[in-house]
């Protein structure tokens, strides 16, 4: 089994994100939508995550080096990565769809909405795990997802949110 955390839109604020990680390692692979507003978040994740990470820029990493867009494999599926911005995803998804199929990907993850997307049309996956620091959604807890690909290869997609408590964070 593999395990996925997806994250994105902590926009520089890192306590809450680092405090993730502690919680939910062991992870196999860690994957940043964008917005991290941190340099070298890269090499920073990894070492924290003890795992690979993928990051693109989001529209706040300004000079980061960050690709705007990359694509990987996971488990048989291609996945495209990008933040979203450049694609109008607050108006509509379907640009995301259409860059899917321009890149054969089986998967797009996006950030920029600050609200959780788990949508799937004509077999391609649109994933958003909303914002560590900036939710927009109706609870307004910080929220990210969970990845997980079973042994069967079948992929489980989760939205977790955060809720902080005396002794830490409560996923809820």
């Amino acid at each position: 089994m593999k395990k996925v955390l997806i994250i994105s839109d902590n926009h520089g604020k890192s306590d809450l994100m680092n405090e993730l990680i502690r919680t939910v390692r062991p992870i196999d692979l860690l994957v940043h939508c964008g917005d991290a507003g941190l340099y070298e978040m890269e090499t920073v994740l990894a070492k924290k995550a003890d795992c690979p990470v993928y990051i693109v820029a989001g529209n706040n990493d300004y000079g980061s080096g960050y690709p705007l867009m990359t694509t990987f494999e996971l488990c048989g599926k291609k996945v495209l990565l990008t933040h979203g911005h450049k694609h109008q995803v607050y108006y509509d998804l379907m640009p995301l769809y259409y860059l899917a199929k321009e890149n054969q990907a089986d998967i797009v993850m996006f950030g920029h909405l600050h609200i959780p997307v788990h949508e799937e049309k004509d077999g391609i996956t649109l994933v958003n795990p909303g914002s560590l620091t900036y939710p927009r959604q109706f609870n307004r807890l910080p929220s990210y997802m969970m990845l997980t690909v079973d042994d069967n290869g079948k992929f489980h997609y989760a939205v977790r949110y955060i809720e902080r408590s005396g002794r830490g964070i409560v996923i809820v």
